[in-house]
């Protein structure tokens, strides 16, 4: 019986600690919580940018890459039959070019 008593009193002072600590403790972890959130906001708004800044470099050199092959007289629109005859002409013309602008460096 006296066990009894014994278990039962520890398990109320037990909960009745817990309890007291449980806003304290609560009040807490939801500070700690609220400063990740705005790092990862700002983490997260960061390489959205970081992507779009990618997507939009990757897409200049795509762009640039086929204003020259075209300038080096390759059509995307025009008749492709000889299709891949035609795109390795230009990519040819174009590397001769670039060879032709820039010097030679000596060993």
């Amino acid at each position: 019986m006296k066990t009894k008593k014994l278990w039962i009193s520890l398990c109320t002072a037990f909960l009745a600690v817990g309890v007291a600590l449980a806003p304290t403790a609560g009040a807490q972890s939801t500070a700690e919580q609220a400063a990740p959130a705005s790092n990862s906001t700002t983490s997260k708004a960061e390489a959205k940018a970081q992507k779009k800044a990618e997507r939009k470099a990757n897409r200049a050199k795509k762009n640039a890459e086929l204003k020259n092959l075209e300038q080096h007289g390759y059509s995307p629109n025009g008749n492709q039959t000889q299709y891949p005859q035609n795109y390795q002409d230009a990519q040819r013309k174009a590397s001769a070019s670039q060879q032709m602008i820039k010097p030679a460096s000596a060993p």
